[in-house]
């Protein structure tokens, strides 16, 4: 028993050793991307306080801020997939469930359609922020003070639906094609072209839903022996859901709002990574926020890479990978059935 605790403990190790050092490398690899070249002892020069005004520019209000805004949006994608899942016991869950993605961006697109976004640069993000915290507030309606699991995902569901046709009906009746083109290119997903301004008004809502769901860790451990075992140690069933749907819409609404919806790392980074914790609900938690944050920069460098013209989106490339992976995972769970 203690060989093997000792193991899973050398391995847990070198894992996290492992996904903060590919963090480091594909953070820097994000400050080094893009169509203007920058080399690396200008990049060191710039990080010293050198450096040409104009590198300075690129670096400080282009690739800083946005690698910045991957690595949280990452890690906060990551970390409340695995949240989400280990609360529902489902490796197919992820946070778009329960709604707060769709009503993040139901409320960046009315700053839109009504022509808020183009009054003030950052009311494009507070309306997300506004659409995720409205969506709280309504699944907790709907589901109920005692609320049970089913009725939390039920209520997530409706949410989701109703804030999609509502964005479809902003598409619908927008006044000019030049409306429904800016809605329908922020729905794909991206972190281009975001400042510091972004990163300092969704950061504190990130950081916020992380502690809520971090705080959880060891009531998702129990859960894994069953939601009476649960209580019978003391954990409030009621009050860890509560606690893990306000930290999942706080994070994810604040990370949507700020880039558009970017599907399935969520999804993708806890199942890849939860063989390497022994299945431990507590200890993917941190794994998949640091794997959401390389996979996120990953991709946010491939779609700059990969970009002759106009600038792949970063949704729509995380889709690309996700959906085939998502479909081999179906697959696999149905041939697990008896």
């Amino acid at each position: 028993m203690k060989k093997h605790l000792a193991a899973n403990g050398k391995t847990e190790q070198r894992l996290f050793t492992l996904l903060l050092l590919l963090l480091l490398i594909t953070f820097f690899v994000s400050l080094f991307v893009g169509t203007s070249h920058i080399d690396f002892d200008e990049l060191i020069a710039v990080i010293l306080g050198e450096g040409k005004p104009s590198v300075q520019l690129i670096f400080y209000e282009i690739r800083l801020p946005r690698a910045i805004l991957g690595l949280m949006i990452g890690i906060t994608l990551g970390l409340g997939g695995a949240a989400l899942q280990g609360f529902l016991r489902n490796p197919l869950a992820e946070p778009g469930l329960i709604g707060v993605s769709s009503a993040a961006s139901l409320g960046a697109v009315i700053t839109i359609y009504t022509g808020l976004s183009g009054l003030f640069a950052l009311a494009l993000p507070l309306g997300g922020i506004a659409g995720a915290l409205a969506a709280v507030l309504l699944i907790q309606l709907l589901a109920g003070r005692n609320s049970s699991t089913l009725r939390l995902i039920l209520a997530g569901i409706a949410v989701s639906s109703f804030a999609s046709a509502l964005t479809s009906l902003a598409l619908n009746l927008s006044p000019n094609p030049f409306v429904a083109l800016e809605i329908m290119f922020w729905l794909m997903g991206s972190i281009a072209n975001r400042s510091f301004e972004h990163v300092f008004l969704s950061a504190p809502f990130m950081v916020i839903g992380w502690g809520l769901l971090l705080m959880q860790a060891k009531a998702l451990d129990a859960l894994t022996l069953g939601e009476e075992a649960t209580q019978s140690l003391g954990f409030n069933i009621n009050q860890v859901s509560r606690l893990i749907i306000i930290g999942i819409a706080i994070s994810v609404g604040a990370a949507t709002a700020v880039s558009g919806a970017i599907g399935f790392i969520g999804l993708v980074v806890p199942h890849l990574l939860r063989r390497w914790v022994g299945h431990k609900p507590s200890t993917l938690l941190l794994a998949s926020g640091l794997g959401g944050a390389c996979l996120t920069l990953m991709a946010d460098s491939a779609v700059r890479l990969l970009s002759t013209g106009t600038e792949l989106k970063l949704g729509v490339l995380t889709a690309l990978i996700g959906a085939p992976f998502f479909l081999m995972l179906i697959m696999k769970t149905q041939k697990d059935l008896p």
